[in-house]
């Protein structure tokens, strides 16, 4: 499912317009984007979290050269699936 089908399904859903829908759903991903920027935590009931999570330096390889490089320090995001989500996964 891509973010068009997404926007679809939860017109139908919900009995609002895709455009409606689309709006919302853009919505949403901004505010979890711009609160996990600002290191702010987003936790869903049920669904799951989004969080900042720092991933500390470390040698890598050029693939090409094979020659070693040092990978930089970098913050990056992390969901993890709630309860819920993943008893839905499981079973199927």
């Amino acid at each position: 499912m891509n973010k068009t089908e997404l926007i679809e399904q939860i017109a139908t859903r919900s009995g609002v317009t895709k455009a409606d829908a689309g709006r919302a759903v853009n919505a949403m991903l901004d505010s979890i984007v711009e609160a996990i920027a600002n290191g702010d935590d987003v936790s869903l009931p049920g669904f799951g979290s989004f969080k900042a999570s720092a991933r500390a330096a470390r040698e890598g390889k050029n693939p090409k050269t094979g020659e070693k490089l040092t990978i930089a320090a970098t913050t990056v995001p992390k969901f993890s699936a709630g309860a819920t989500f993943k008893a839905a996964v499981a079973k199927k």
